[in-house]
């Protein structure tokens, strides 16, 4: 059947690029499909961009939800998981789960508008697939890029390098672990069960495809009553008894189409059986916008960072997260990512990992412990599909303050070895950093680091360079509203 033939060649390249756009850790692929996270859903309501909002729901009106499985990962991903299940005709007619449906999509708008990251992002299915592919793919991914690596070293080849692989998060490698048993689990029993009952953009875009202008429609007089559309029917949306289809549910896979054996189904125009409440569709459809564009708005609150309570840690605890240049402030930041982690699995320079705060568990955020930000990389402002980080060039991120240098006199090995050091100075790379005398009395006594915090960026090269261990000797406080020198 043609139908299947198109969704599923469609929804195999989507799902093999976005993929690749994840697991590529040298940044080469973001230039050739960067797009691909940017006709996302949530992310675009996120970046309130209105071309592809309006495209997508333009869509989902005449053709039906088509992005559930075409375009969105996590609904591919779904398919996949149900074909591990080899049997035939295992599927059957359920009514809609309107007591789970509706309450999540309430509770996932209520969590976006109330800020409470953590909830929003747990039900997002672009975060979530973007979560499976960067904390469980990724890793594999790299493993078996070490291994090519070492056999290229050892034929005298520079085919491969080596790249770093290590736990960014153990609770969010967890919850992408769990996501994935659930989704196989719903996926091997039901099918579409979670597209269909839990995930909120996919209940979003139901109250569009009840109004859309193809649709799969019974011809009655060719219908045998076989039931073998409704045993392949992997939403559990046909009730081949009543001859109706929950257009709300159906993801127009062709399943049915392809499996009627009397032609008494076809993917065509015409009018619904039902009578529409207009009054009723307006309110849902505003209602859907609003509440997404209420998401998307942003929240002002100028507070500067200010020191740090200064704790004995390996990673040290900031008073207020770094986020990276681009993002604003650490509010508006949280307000609009949707936790894909998309810029965690493309930052070279192992700085973002998700947040282990429980309020913004899946939250990106900034550490030094494996690297610095570097001010010529720009990485994470160029892959960003929500608004989140918004875009800039080498010489504006070069002028934003995200946060500024802290020293600990009592870890600093100039004092506590009596050596000589100054490798924050050095790796300083806006000069922020004078090694003066610690006696300002005697030029001969030890030097140690004086910051200029007007002249500090906050990219961390000199917590990341600091030899004291296992606690460093200076670290970075992050601001709450980013400025620019």
């Amino acid at each position: 059947m043609i139908l299947r033939r198109i969704r599923r060649f469609l929804a195999a390249v989507v799902i093999v690029l976005i993929t690749l756009l994840f697991l590529d850790f040298t940044g080469t692929l973001h230039h050739w499909l960067g797009w691909l996270a940017k006709i996302q859903f949530l992310p675009a309501v996120m970046a309130l961009n209105v071309v592809v909002i309006v495209a997508l729901l333009a869509v989902t009106l005449v053709f039906g939800r088509i992005y559930c499985s075409v375009i969105c990962p996590l609904g591919i991903l779904q398919d996949l998981l149900a074909r591990l299940h080899k049997g035939i005709n295992k599927y059957s007619y359920s009514a809609e789960v309107r007591w789970l449906r509706y309450p999540v999509l309430a509770i996932f708008i209520i969590a976006g508008v109330a800020g409470i990251g953590s909830l929003f992002q747990l039900l997002a299915p672009y975060s979530a697939f973007g979560r499976i592919a960067t904390m469980i793919l990724q890793p594999v991914w790299k493993a078996g890029n070490n291994v090519l690596a070492l056999v290229a070293e050892r034929a005298d080849s520079y085919a491969f390098y080596s790249v770093d692989t290590w736990m960014r998060s153990l609770p969010v490698l967890v919850i992408a672990a769990v996501t994935l048993v659930v989704l196989l689990v719903l996926a091997w029993r039901g099918g579409r069960t979670y597209c269909n009952t839990i995930c909120p953009v996919g209940t979003i875009l139901s109250f569009f495809a009840r109004f859309s202008w193809m649709k799969i429609r019974f011809d009655e007089k060719k219908c045998k009553n076989c039931s073998l559309c409704s045993k392949n029917c992997k939403a559990a949306c046909i009730d081949y008894k009543t001859h109706t289809v929950d257009y709300s549910r159906c993801v127009v896979c062709g399943n049915c189409i392809a499996s009627c054996k009397f032609g008494a189904l076809r993917y065509s125009v015409g009018s619904t059986a039902s009578s529409v409440d207009s009054s009723k569709r307006s309110f849902l459809m505003a209602s859907a916008m609003v509440a997404g564009t209420a998401m998307a708005q942003k929240k002002e609150k100028l507070m500067d960072g200010g020191l740090a309570e200064i704790e004995d840690k390996v990673a040290p605890h900031r008073q207020t997260p770094l986020t990276p240049p681009g993002s604003l402030s650490f509010e508006n930041f949280a307000t609009h990512c949707t936790g894909c982690q998309l810029c965690v699995s493309e930052c070279p320079n192992g700085v973002l990992r998700p947040s282990s705060d429980l309020m913004h568990l899946m939250l990106p955020v900034m550490s030094y412990e494996h690297g610095h930000c570097r001010p010529e990389c720009t990485r994470c402002s160029e892959v960003c599909p929500a608004g989140a980080i918004k875009p800039v060039d080498v010489e504006a991120k070069s002028s934003i303050q995200i946060g500024h240098a802290v020293w600990i006199k009592k870890n600093c090995v100039v004092l506590t070895d009596q050596v000589e050091c100054g490798n924050c100075a050095r790796h300083c790379p806006s000069g922020a950093i004078e090694m003066v005398p610690s006696d300002e009395n005697d030029e001969e006594s030890p030097m140690i680091p004086a910051i200029n915090e007007a002249a500090c960026i906050g990219c961390g090269a000199c917590e990341y360079v600091c030899p004291s261990r296992p606690f460093a000797a200076i670290y970075v406080e992050g601001h709450e509203v980013h400025r620019s020198i």
